[in-house]
C-alpha cells in the first residue's frame, strides 16, 4: 500500500527573513528622513544649510539691479531730514523710473530695512559716520528710514552745519555726524585750494569723539583728487596735482593710503574698540566733462553689467581701500567693508544733475551733480547693506 504523502509543512504568514530585514531598514530610513525632516520644520536655524557660515558665504555686494515696482520707504513729502540739493522730486526732476530698482544679490537677498528691529537691536546704543558730504547724504537717508517709526532730534551742531549730533529719546540711540574729509589734518576750513595734508597727523574733529560711540563708519572721498600739498615731520614732502610748484608729484592714492593707515594705526592701538566700518569709495557719473567743466548726467535706468567701465582714479582708489582693510583685519582690528562700490557704479540715473536746484532752466548749461544721490534713491540701499552687517554682530543677534 502506498505510503501516503506528508502535508507540506506551511510555512509561518509572512516574508522570507531576508525580505522581512529589507523591509525593517525601509521603515527605518523612512522614519529617520521623517524625524530629520519634523527637526528642520521645528528648529529651521538650527539646520545646516542656515548657519551663519553658509550666510557669511553670500556676497550681499555682488549682483544686479532688478525692477521694482513697489513704492520706496519714504517720499519727499514724509521725510524733513532731506537737504535741497538731493531733494529731486521737490526740486522738479520729472522722471521717477530711478526710484523702481532693487539691489539683487545673486545667492542671497538684501530685505528692505526693517527700521522697527533696527531701532529695538540698537536700544542705547551710538553710530557715527566721519568723512565728508557722501556720508552727510547717507546719513540722511538713514534718518528717512528711522523716522517710519521715529523721528531723530538734533541736538547738535557746529558753525558751518557740517558736524552734526541728533538722538532718538525713544530708543536711547545717539546718531553722529563728524565732518572730516580727508580723515587727517588739514587745512580745508581755511580755503578749498592748495590744501595742505599732514599725513602723520589724524583730524581731531573725530579722534576727540571716537570715545563715544559703539560703531564707527568711515570712508575718504573726493577731496583726495583736488590740489594738495603733503607734510611730514612738519616738512613738505610732495603733492598732487599741483603744477608749477616744483614738488615731487606723489599722486592722491599715496596720501590716500598714508591716511587709511593712520586712521587704522590709531583704531589698533586705542582702549576702545568699536565696531569699525569701512565704506568704499563713491564712483561719479559725470559724462561729456567734468563737474567743473559742463560734465552732465541724464540717463534714467541702471547700466547694465559690462556697458560701464569706472574711471581708473575710482578704481585706484578703491584698490587703496581693499589693500587697507586687509591690512587693518590682518592686524586683528574689528573692521567690516561696506563695499558700495558696484553696485553704485551701475546706477547713473540716481543722481540729482541739474536737479540740484529748485525746478532749474534746464534749456541753459547749467551745473550737475553727478556724485551725490537723489533722496530717496539708490543710497537707500547702502543703509540696507549697513544694517546686515550691525544685525550679524554678536552683541547685536543676541539683543532684543
Amino acid at each position: 500500500m502506498a505510503k501516503a504523502k506528508e502535508p507540506e509543512t506551511e510555512e509561518e504568514p509572512g516574508v522570507p527573513t531576508n525580505k522581512r530585514l529589507y523591509n525593517f531598514l525601509l521603515v527605518l530610513l523612512g522614519s529617520s528622513l521623517l524625524f530629520a525632516f519634523c527637526y528642520e520644520l521645528l528648529f529651521p536655524y538650527g539646520s545646516s544649510d542656515s548657519s551663519p557660515s553658509k550666510k557669511e558665504a553670500c556676497d550681499i555686494f555682488s549682483g544686479k539691479w532688478i525692477q521694482d515696482s513697489s513704492d520706496p520707504p519714504y517720499t519727499n513729502s514724509s521725510c524733513s531730514f532731506i537737504s535741497n540739493p538731493q531733494n529731486c522730486l521737490t526740486n522738479g526732476r520729472p522722471d521717477t523710473g530711478y526710484l523702481h530698482w532693487r539691489w539683487k544679490p545673486y545667492d542671497c537677498e538684501v530685505p528692505p530695512m526693517d527700521t522697527t528691529k533696527f531701532l529695538n537691536k540698537m536700544r542705547s546704543k551710538s553710530l557715527a559716520f566721519i568723512g565728508d558730504s557722501i556720508f552727510r547724504n547717507q546719513m540722511e537717508s538713514l534718518l528717512c528710514l528711522l523716522s517710519k517709526v521715529e523721528e531723530a532730534i538734533l541736538v547738535y551742531h557746529d558753525e558751518k552745519f557740517q558736524s552734526k549730533t541728533w538722538y532718538l529719546p525713544s530708543h536711547n540711540i545717539t546718531l553722529g555726524l563728524i565732518w572730516a574729509p580727508f580723515l587727517i589734518k588739514s587745512t580745508e576750513a581755511r580755503s578749498k585750494n592748495n590744501i595742505q595734508l599732514y599725513l602723520d597727523v589724524l583730524d581731531y574733529a573725530w579722534t576727540s569723539q571716537y570715545h563715544k560711540y559703539d560703531y564707527v563708519m568711515l570712508s575718504g572721498g573726493q577731496w583726495f583728487l583736488k590740489e594738495t600739498i603733503f607734510w611730514e615731520n612738519n616738512t613738505v614732502i610732495g603733492c598732487h596735482d599741483c603744477m608749477g610748484k616744483k614738488l615731487t608729484e606723489l599722486g592722491m592714492d599715496y596720501s590716500y593710503h598714508k591716511a587709511l593707515r593712520l586712521v587704522f594705526q590709531f583704531m589698533s592701538t586705542s582702549e576702545h574698540k568699536p565696531l569699525v566700518v569701512l565704506k568704499t569709495w563713491t564712483p561719479s557719473h559725470f559724462e561729456h566733462g567734468k563737474w567743473n567743466t559742463g560734465g552732465i548726467c541724464n540717463r534714467t535706468e541702471p547700466f547694465k553689467e559690462g556697458e560701464y567701465t569706472a574711471d581708473p582714479v575710482d578704481a585706484t582708489m578703491r584698490n587703496v581701500e581693499l589693500e587697507t582693510f586687509q591690512e587693518g583685519s590682518n592686524n586683528g582690528l574689528r573692521v567690516k567693508l561696506l563695499d558700495t562700490y558696484h553696485l553704485s557704479l551701475l546706477r547713473p540715473d540716481g543722481h540729482p544733475g541739474p536737479y540740484r536746484r529748485f525746478h532749474p532752466d534746464i534749456s541753459k548749461k547749467l551745473q550737475n551733480d553727478c556724485l551725490h544721490w537723489c533722496l530717496p534713491g539708490p543710497i537707500d540701499t547702502w543703509n540696507e547693506m549697513l544694517m546686515e552687517i550691525l544685525m550679524n554682530e554678536a552683541e547685536l543677534r543676541s539683543a532684543f
